[in-house]
């Protein structure tokens, strides 16, 4: 996500690098080359226009303190420019109401149904609500079979009406189904169409009109860039929708619609989605996002994401394992299990400081973790519990089950020894055990 324009960006600043102060000249040489990179993002134009001049005149009405230098200045000036085009603070979704309806729309393969998954399992499982799915798409069944499945796979309920062809009656029928049974949030599934045509149209305003929705929020494909926000803008003028909904971040995408979005519509981006995994749903944070342009990184989503997967008493015992030189391979076999259940391996990566940089060349995903956990589920459980016990017949055994070779096997085991060691050093140090001791 955004990896091109981190790059164009980071070319840019380095322009005006060992200038000794901000001048009309090198201020405006750089912000041609950041111009071009925003359009190269597929910006609009005149968005990027606006942008810069917005950064040229803050940038030359700035006293440089001697402690910064320019290019410092004006990586701080493009960042918090960023983050205020994308909206400066986050957007809560409205979920309060008897219950809460939130309505889904956007165009066929925009991933509405997707989202609606993933919405329902972040409500049930971060905010602890009861949640109704509804199959709003008549025009394509195989919407309400994934609808379906989706619901199965993560425990929520989904009323549909099997040959209805009134997705207005589904709504409401829902609406009153979720109000008897005591649900907190219904979420209403959309028909889409491949474009946006007027029968569409009519039909979402009259399902709208009819639940008066406590949230409408619209879905978009990032990766159509500046049609995107066209799109977007075609809705709005329609619906009047609460916030926008970035789907497949992870793919091909450039970033345009994200940073131009809530300039041309005027609406918040709320959630970005990205891969097939249910869990894979976070909150927009302008700020957040910025840092990751200027590859600052994001240590909170990071560590946000962490917490959500790790918990406190896990942590306790692992710390005394640690401290206690018990950390085994079924230790060792289960955090990466929990790493795995944070996300996309790369993505992750990229949260940290000057991370991102160094492996954006670099292919990885969860399936890196594959060839590690068929030897470790090769390994009896003595040899797990008791590593030192693996001998020159025991390794090859396990190479054998696991389809690898023995230097896989002896790589892996090199492996736990110095994460082995290094956990120790780390649970044996004095600012850990301090930390340890505040956070109970």
């Amino acid at each position: 996500m955004f990896e091109n324009l981190t790059d164009r960006l980071e070319k840019s600043f380095k322009l005006i690098k060992g200038q000794g102060k901000i001048t009309e000249i090198n201020i405006s040489e750089t912000l041609k080359d950041v111009r071009k990179a925003l359009l190269d993002a597929d910006v609009s134009y005149k968005i990027a226009k606006t942008f810069c001049d917005d950064v040229k005149q803050k940038a030359l009405g700035q006293d440089v303190l001697t402690a910064v230098r320019p290019e410092q200045m004006i990586v701080k000036i493009v960042h918090d420019e960023l983050a205020a085009l994308m909206g400066s603070d986050h957007s809560e979704i409205n979920l309060k109401g008897h219950p809460g309806i939130v309505l889904v729309s956007g165009l066929q393969g925009s991933g509405k149904t997707t989202f609606c998954g993933k919405l329902a399992l972040n409500c049930k499982s971060k905010k602890n609500l009861k949640v109704l799915l509804v199959a709003g798409d008549i025009y394509r069944p195989a919407a309400i079979d994934q609808l379906k499945v989706l619901g199965e796979q993560i425990g929520v309920t989904v009323y549909s009406e099997d040959g209805v062809k009134d997705a207005v009656a589904i709504a409401k029928n829902a609406l009153s189904l979720a109000k008897k049974e005591g649900y907190s949030v219904v979420i209403v599934d959309t028909a889409g169409r491949l474009a946006v045509d007027q029968q569409m149209m009519n039909e979402i305003v009259a399902i709208q009109k009819a639940i008066t929705p406590t949230e409408t929020l619209f879905v978009v494909d990032a990766m159509t860039g500046q049609d995107a926000v066209e799109t977007a803008k075609a809705f709005n003028d329609k619906l009047n929708y609460d916030g926008v909904v970035l789907t497949k971040m992870d793919g091909d995408t450039r970033g345009g619609a994200a940073l131009s979005i809530k300039a041309v519509v005027g609406k918040p981006i709320k959630f970005i989605s990205s891969g097939e995994k249910m869990e894979a749903l976070d909150i927009f944070y302008p700020k957040r996002i910025a840092d990751r342009i200027l590859g600052m990184g994001d240590v909170v989503s990071f560590v946000e994401k962490a917490q959500e997967q790790f918990d406190e008493e896990e942590a306790r015992q692992l710390h005394k394992k640690l401290v206690h030189d018990q950390f085994t391979i079924t230790d060792f076999y289960q955090q990466i299990q929990q790493i795995k259940k944070m996300g996309n391996i790369k993505e992750l990566a990229s949260m940290i400081p000057g991370v991102g940089k160094a492996i954006k060349d670099i292919d990885i995903d969860n399936n890196s973790f594959k060839g590690i956990e068929s030897i470790i589920q090769s390994m009896t459980l003595e040899e797990k519990n008791n590593p030192s016990i693996i001998n020159g017949s025991r390794r090859k055994r396990i190479a054998a089950g696991s389809g690898t070779s023995i230097e896989e096997v002896n790589k892996l085991l090199k492996q736990f020894e110095q994460t082995r060691k290094v956990m120790k050093q780390v649970a044996g140090n004095p600012a850990s055990k301090l930390m340890k001791k505040t956070h109970r």
